[in-house]
């Protein structure tokens, strides 16, 4: 999500009788504070990152099956609420220094939540949202290089290169995994279905913990 700017005031014009051809308009104004139509809420401050209607931008689509499988109401409430520290998602609730109320937080959940398609995994369901167990590097640069590197080159290097260390400073452990998981399909990133073989939760978190062991320190100075 990308923080918008809501529009400042709506207008209803409410048009009364008076004398004979003349009208009177009466202005109410309504607040930010007071917006709970989803597709405002979600367009001013979503979709310039998640994209229109949920299908993916520069990050993933909140739309996608995968995603909605894997992420419960109660963790897409926690994200928009809080924003993600040191990446580009931000705060969204009033209390942590967001423009959003708690009502509007809850219209989003439940707007984003509406998306989902009862029945999509029946057969085969995705690795959990979170890793169950701490990830090995050597097997997930093997498991990269296997399954990825079509894509991203050997060691994440090639042309669509993602062992980058500027993206890797701005994105969370948990953004790698969710997006190794869910794809970007609108960008031809397949699921984690789509591969020689359906990627395990192991997988998943050897991946992204050899892609972690990619990232550069923070220098002394920008530490701090």
């Amino acid at each position: 999500m990308r923080p918008g700017t809501l529009s400042l005031l709506a207008t209803l014009a409410i048009t009364s009788c008076g004398a004979p051809g003349r009208r009177a308009a009466e202005t109410r104004v309504v607040r930010p504070s007071e917006i709970l139509d989803f597709h405002v809420l979600y367009s001013e401050n979503c979709s310039g990152c998640h994209g229109a209607d949920g299908q993916g931008g520069l990050s993933i689509g909140l739309a996608n099956p995968v995603y909605l499988a894997i992420a419960d109401d109660a963790i897409i409430r926690r994200i928009t609420t809080q924003g993600v520290p040191g990446t580009p998602m931000p705060a969204f609730a009033q209390e942590y220094g967001g423009l959003l109320t708690d009502d509007q937080i809850q219209v989003l959940v439940g707007g984003i939540r509406d998306w989902a398609t009862r029945g999509a995994f029946q057969n085969q369901q995705p690795p959990p949202y979170r890793a169950s167990q701490p990830g090995n590097s050597a097997h997930g640069q093997r498991v990269f290089n296997t399954t990825c590197s079509s894509c991203h080159g050997l060691d994440g290097r090639g042309k669509r290169t993602i062992a980058d260390h500027s993206y890797l400073a701005l994105v969370s452990d948990q953004h790698l995994r969710t997006v190794i998981l869910t794809g970007m399909p609108h960008l031809g990133m397949p699921d984690w279905r789509h591969h020689p073989k359906p990627l395990s939760d192991a997988d998943v978190t050897d991946i992204v913990a050899w892609l972690v062991s990619q990232r550069e320190p923070l220098s002394a100075e920008l530490s701090h």
